[in-house]
């Protein structure tokens, strides 16, 4: 689906046209993966949920003046994931597209429609 494997290298997010395996469009109209903002940022917030509650059942949170593990926590979350973001990126567009492209169990036999709100031309004018 990506034009190369790895999260953390260079233009990570950048997409093949098509699938290489089926022929699937990925970009089926144009700014089609701006909705995947508000997946990274919901995939953003349940890691730190998730971190809060790893944290506050094996190391403790109190918030009273004195305990600092409230902040140590931020830190190393924040941290975290500002590491994730890249593989969070990733995810965003892969749910996105999944949401919007039915699965066809047999899809070698059904051919791919073209996308009909595609217009070359418009396609890098961001």
């Amino acid at each position: 689906m990506f034009e190369k494997s790895g999260a953390y290298q260079k233009n990570s997010t950048h997409m093949h046209e098509n699938c290489p395996v089926c022929g699937q469009p990925t970009e089926i109209e144009v700014g089609f993966y701006y909705g995947t903002g508000y997946v990274s940022y919901t995939l953003s917030i349940a890691l730190l949920a998730a971190s809060f509650v790893a944290w506050k059942v094996l190391i403790g949170v109190s918030f009273s003046i004195d305990d600092n593990r409230i902040f140590y926590w931020m830190g190393v979350s924040f941290t975290a994931l500002f590491a994730a973001q890249p593989i969070l990126m990733r995810m965003s567009r892969i749910l996105w597209l999944s949401w919007f492209v039915k699965y066809d169990p047999n899809w070698k036999e059904h051919p791919i429609e073209k996308p009909e709100r595609i217009v070359p031309e418009q396609m890098n004018n961001w």
